[in-house]
C-alpha cells in the first residue's frame, strides 16, 4: 500500500512514520512538509498527488499556533480549509482515501457530557473556526472516501508540545501556573498513529471520528502528572483560572471527546492518558 502522509516533519507525522515503519514495513510511506510541496498551491499539490498516485493520504498537515491565528486569518484559513479542499479533490479525481486531522476546538466547550461525533459544532477561535471548515471541504469534495479524526491536546517525544514545555521549566528550576478550569483529554500521538494504522488496514468506514486517550483532566492535572511521573516531586504547580491567563483565543473549557465510536467501528483498544504519559515520559528520560 502506497500511503502519503503531509506534515510529515510534526508529532503525528513523525509517530506515523515510527509505526509504518515498524508494524507496516512493506508499505510504501511518502514523506512530505513544506520542503517537498506546498500544499496551500492547488496546482502543486494536486500535480505532486497525481504523479505519486498513493492509495491513501493522511492530512496532518495545520496551521496550529491557535493564538496568532487570531491575527493571521489568512494563513489559517489558506493552510486549515484551501489547503485541505485541494487534497480531497485530488483524492476524489483519483480515488484516493484521506485521513483527515481535526480538533475538539471545533465545540464551544459548553456541554457536560463528553461530545459526540453527532453533536453540533460551535467553534469559538478562528483555529477552530478553520478546522471546523477544512472538515466540511474534506466531507463534502470525497465523501464517500474521507475520514476526519478529532483529536485533543496532543503531544509527543517530537515536536513543541505541553509535557516538554513543562518539563522544560521543571529543569530551569520554574514553578509554573497552569489553567485548571479547561477540561479534556491529553492524546498521546503515539496512540492515534497506532489507531490510524489500524484503520488503514481495516475495513473502510468513512465519516468522522473522535480519539483521545481515555480519562478526563485539567491542565493542571496534566501538568502535576508530568511532575509525579517524571520524578520532578519539587516544582510547585499552581491552578489558576483561564482568565488570570489572557490569551488572543478563547479555548473550549470542556473538550471531553466521546470515543466509543472509534472503538465499536474498528475494534480499537484505548488506554488512559497516565499510562500513555508514562511511556512517552520514560521514551524521553531514555532520549536524554
Amino acid at each position: 500500500m502506497k500511503i502519503l502522509i503531509t506534515g510529515a516533519n510534526g508529532q503525528l507525522g513523525n509517530e506515523l512514520t515510527q509505526v509504518f515503519n515498524t508494524l507496516h514495513p512493506n508499505d510504501n510511506i511518502i514523506l512530505t512538509d513544506i520542503n517537498q510541496v506546498d500544499i496551500t498551491i492547488k496546482q502543486d499539490i494536486q500535480n505532486y498527488i497525481h504523479n505519486h498516485k498513493p492509495n491513501v493520504i493522511i492530512n496532518c498537515a495545520a496551521y496550529t499556533n491557535v493564538d496568532k491565528a487570531e491575527s493571521e486569518i489568512n494563513t489559517s484559513n489558506s493552510v486549515n480549509v484551501d489547503a485541505v479542499k485541494y487534497i480531497a479533490e485530488a483524492c476524489n479525481k483519483d480515488n484516493i482515501k484521506l485521513i483527515h486531522i481535526s480538533t475538539d476546538f471545533v465545540f464551544d466547550g459548553n456541554s457536560n457530557k463528553p461530545y459526540s461525533e453527532d453533536d453540533k459544532i460551535n467553534p469559538l477561535s478562528v483555529y477552530g473556526k478553520t478546522k471546523a471548515q477544512g472538515e466540511i471541504a474534506a466531507l463534502q469534495a470525497n465523501n464517500n472516501n474521507t475520514i476526519v479524526i478529532r483529536t485533543a491536546w496532543l503531544y509527543s517525544t517530537f515536536g513543541n508540545n505541553f509535557v516538554k514545555t513543562m518539563l522544560r521549566i521543571a529543569k530551569e528550576g520554574k514553578h509554573p501556573n497552569v489553567v485548571a478550569d479547561q477540561i479534556g483529554t491529553p492524546t498521546y500521538a503515539a496512540d492515534l498513529a497506532h489507531s490510524i494504522a489500524h484503520i488503514i488496514h481495516s475495513n473502510w468506514q468513512p465519516g468522522i471520528y473522535h480519539y483521545t486517550n481515555n480519562g478526563i483532566c485539567s491542565w493542571y492535572d496534566f501538568a502535576c502528572a508530568i511532575m509525579q511521573l517524571s520524578g520532578l516531586h519539587n516544582t510547585i504547580v499552581t491552578p489558576i483560572n483561564s482568565n488570570q491567563y489572557p490569551c488572543a483565543a478563547t479555548r473550549p473549557h470542556y473538550s471531553v471527546l466521546n470515543k466509543s465510536k472509534i472503538q465499536q467501528t474498528y475494534n480499537i483498544q484505548i488506554r488512559h492518558w497516565l499510562n500513555a504519559l508514562q511511556e512517552c515520559i520514560t521514551k524521553l528520560n531514555n532520549k536524554n
